[in-house]
């Protein structure tokens, strides 16, 4: 523990400084279906002065987009169920219960991805969007951020399995109602931590939400 008089800074302070992190290299680790750099860094230290250099890898996946497919009238959220190696390789059972999500391509908008994905993985069409959070999904290894909406669809025709066979995809919507949502986020048995998110963030806000989009003006 530093004593009461050593110079401190805190984390604002230190992401203001354009000299706080020093990158001394960069090279590219591995390419495949992921990119992996490598880099030797410095960084500046909240007692003061600067660490000694550390090697770290990064991934490189791009920025994904999520979104919770939410039918106010009838009270139901719009789930999908598919195959992830992750769940895999942490010996879980790999068939995930998730929202809807993919990855936002250079140059594209990510809400305009999020309703395109949301027609590719459920079928359903969104008629509203309400923006929830961006957050980094796993900062010590990988540079990807989500950002996450909520959208307003009709679940009245929710069928079949769905995605694109040219990656792989193999998905089933799932209809579910909100509170039974709720009790399996109570229970612990939303296991991936967006629709985690999603179901804490509507929580919070259903009522409000569901007051809103019940009627919208022009429908």
């Amino acid at each position: 523990m530093p004593a009461p008089d050593a110079p401190t800074q805190d984390r604002d302070s230190l992401n203001a400084r354009a000299d706080a992190v020093t990158v001394d290299h960069r090279e590219a680790a591995f390419r495949g279906y992921f990119h992996i750099d490598r880099y030797r860094l410095r960084h500046a230290l909240f007692a003061g002065g600067e660490g000694a250099p550390i090697t770290r890898e990064l991934l490189e996946r791009g920025h994904a987009v999520a979104l919770l497919p939410y039918d106010p009238v009838r009270d139901v959220v719009v789930l999908i169920e598919q195959f992830r190696i992750g769940a895999l390789g942490a010996g879980l059972g790999p068939w995930l219960l998730e929202v809807v999500a993919g990855i936002i391509d250079d140059g594209e908008d990510a809400a305009a991805v999020a309703e395109r994905e949301t027609l590719e993985e459920s079928g359903c069409r969104v008629t509203a969007l309400e923006r929830v959070q961006t957050w980094l999904s796993s900062p010590g290894c990988t540079s990807e951020t989500v950002t996450l909406f909520v959208g307003r669809v009709d679940a009245g025709a929710v069928a079949g399995v769905h995605g694109l066979a040219d990656e792989g995809e193999d998905i089933r919507p799932v209809v579910m109602p909100v509170d039974a949502l709720f009790t399996l986020m109570r229970a612990g048995r939303l296991d991936n931590a967006t629709i985690l998110i999603a179901a804490q963030w509507l929580a919070l806000n259903h009522a409000d939400l569901r007051a809103r989009w019940r009627t919208v003006p022009g429908e």
